[in-house]
């Protein structure tokens, strides 16, 4: 029973984080909001951290016993691959992105200033890790997840959470699409979405 209520607990997260940054709800309070939309943002990423904590503190009460661990030669591959995982998610997080986007930073800063827009073609990134894989960030996730020492309930949840982050990611490639048109069309072309090194042609990583 507490394996059913850890599930309803994290796929009724998953699906509050999903609709407060979807599409049309960003869009309906773009409208709303106006100028002021510059700051939700960092509502959201705020709310849903808050909302993470406690659900992971809730989930560990449920259950702490350790199921999966690791020994030699797995020890060597788990740390390995936590490690590379590790470092591609903050390389990305760093030197793909905007950090200060990310939070909701930037566009308060910019509040003030609603001139200011970068242009799709400006703004699509394709070279780093980007021109290996379209969402790093993801993948290293995903990676994170399945290398970690696994209660029954870390197994539950990291199977809501990898199908979350695949649907998450296909729904931000629509966003993108929108928001970059023909050019990431190209990119889809060129560059795969999770799985690196499965498209013919690679861009070049500088």
């Amino acid at each position: 029973m507490k394996y059913i209520l850890i599930s309803i607990l994290w796929a009724g997260y998953c699906a509050l984080h999903s609709f407060l940054i979807s599409i049309r709800l960003t869009n309906f309070l773009s409208r709303v909001l106006k100028s002021y939309y510059a700051f939700y943002r960092l509502f959201y990423v705020l709310l849903s951290l808050g909302l993470l904590i406690r659900v992971i503190d809730y989930t560990e009460q449920l259950d702490d016993d350790i199921i999966v661990t690791y020994s030699p030669p797995l020890m060597v591959i788990r740390y390995t691959l936590l490690s590379g995982s590790l470092l591609m998610f903050f390389w990305a997080f760093f030197f793909s992105y905007d950090p200060l986007h990310f939070f909701g930073i930037r566009q308060i800063m910019n509040y003030a200033k609603p001139g200011i827009k970068a242009s799709s073609a400006e703004g699509l990134k394709k070279s780093g890790l980007l021109g290996i894989v379209r969402h790093p960030m993801y993948l290293a996730l995903i990676i994170f997840l399945w290398t970690q020492t696994l209660t029954l309930a870390d197994i539950v949840v990291n199977f809501i959470l990898t199908f979350y982050v695949i649907i998450g990611t296909l729904l931000e490639e629509k966003k993108l699409l929108l928001e970059f048109g023909s050019a990431y069309e190209n990119y889809q072309k060129e560059v795969p979405m999770l799985i690196p090194f499965t498209k013919k042609k690679q861009l070049s990583l500088r």
